[in-house]
């Protein structure tokens, strides 16, 4: 082949490469070059078996692109990036029934009455400042088929802490928020996410009880989710809206913003949390309700980047100062940790990072 011939075609294809990787949207060219070089070097290195990710900006897509076999409708287990949704499901039963934040779990499950478990409030259940164990003790499993099981397992342990006054991530006592929330909608979980969640969202490939499975399949608030790209950036554009989807209320403003405010409050925070660790950021108001507060403003304290990453690689986050959010969806082969000291926990927030970079140059 000629090899003038040969250098042209590489060079078209080369441009087009370049050109996929820079979207102009109202007036405003970005090279996401950077982003995808990044996602491209974690496949590489044998990370992930695939992924997908999607920014947007302003509600419109500035950057998508799959890797190896992933679509936007691929469907992945996405462990604690599930927090997020489910909180959104509770917040959801707060805005319609006599549910409060503030209800202690006793008003809602009797069996805790007389229990130190019985006064902890639904929203320390869901800020990680409950005292409740973060996980089940080895080597009990929760493979239960319903909430109400699994919240019998959990009042027979002993809380760690008082609640209130440490802050432990973990996800084992979202399963008694959820139950509350069960008790004070009379339908089980997985219906409530359906009805008040994905069925309005038009997320029809998600889900956190499947069904049509063999044994226990209860849902798993703090890590279950099973959703897609496109499903889960549906959800985030409606928290970007405070809410809204179209001209339907989700979620009441007061919600969520009462989900992205500080729930930590006076808890005490150890050194080397998640934000700390991650982002490098030295504030103790680290979390609000099944969210992590990554960036927050010092002036208001208000946190203008959010986010529910997952162990295995998934990582949403909305950024309100650049109007952007975003989804990376993926499940890490093997451990989280890497020989070379990469975490797909702790690796995840280099993509808003990125992203910030790019938008604001």
């Amino acid at each position: 082949m000629n090899k003038g011939f040969v250098f042209i075609f590489m060079l078209v294809v080369g441009l087009m490469v370049t050109s996929c990787l820079r979207q102009s949207k109202q007036g405003a060219t970005y090279d996401f070059t950077p982003l995808d070089s990044i996602i491209s070097s974690w496949m590489d290195k044998g990370y992930y078996p695939g992924g997908a990710i999607c920014v947007v900006k302003n509600d419109s897509v500035l950057f998508e692109k799959a890797y190896g076999s992933f679509t936007g409708d691929t469907k992945v287990y996405v462990a604690s990036a599930g927090k997020w949704v489910a909180a959104a499901v509770i917040g959801a039963v707060v805005d319609r029934t006599d549910l409060s934040w503030d209800d202690p779990v006793e008003k809602w499950l009797p069996q805790f009455r007389g229990d130190a478990k019985g006064g902890i409030l639904l929203r320390q259940l869901l800020s990680h400042t409950s005292g409740v164990r973060p996980y089940l003790p080895a080597p009990r499993v929760d493979n239960y088929n319903h909430l109400d099981s699994a919240v019998t397992e959990i009042l027979s342990l002993d809380t760690v802490f008082t609640p209130g006054t440490r802050f432990e991530y973990g996800g084992l006592a979202m399963q008694i928020a959820g139950r509350m929330a069960e008790v004070a909608m009379g339908k089980e979980f997985e219906p409530l996410f359906q009805e008040l969640i994905a069925a309005p969202l038009g997320m029809t490939h998600s889900h956190f009880a499947p069904v049509n499975t063999d044994g226990g399949h209860a849902p798993m608030l703090g890590g279950g989710l099973c959703t897609t790209l496109n499903d889960y950036i549906r959800f985030l554009k409606m928290i970007y809206h405070n809410g809204r989807s179209g001209n339907r209320e989700i979620l009441k403003p007061e919600t969520v913003q009462t989900m992205q405010a500080d729930q930590v409050r006076n808890a005490v925070v150890a050194p080397g949390e998640y934000v700390e660790k991650a982002l490098g950021q030295h504030h103790t108001s680290i979390y609000g309700l099944g969210e992590w507060r990554e960036l927050v403003d010092e002036a208001t304290g208000e946190a203008y980047q959010i986010s529910s990453p997952g162990w295995a690689g998934a990582y949403p986050w909305i950024n309100k100062r650049d109007g952007v959010y975003g989804f990376f969806i993926a499940h890490v082969q093997g451990e989280a940790n890497k020989k070379d000291g990469f975490s797909s926990f702790y690796g995840s927030p280099v993509l808003s990072e990125t992203v910030t970079k790019i938008v604001n140059q």
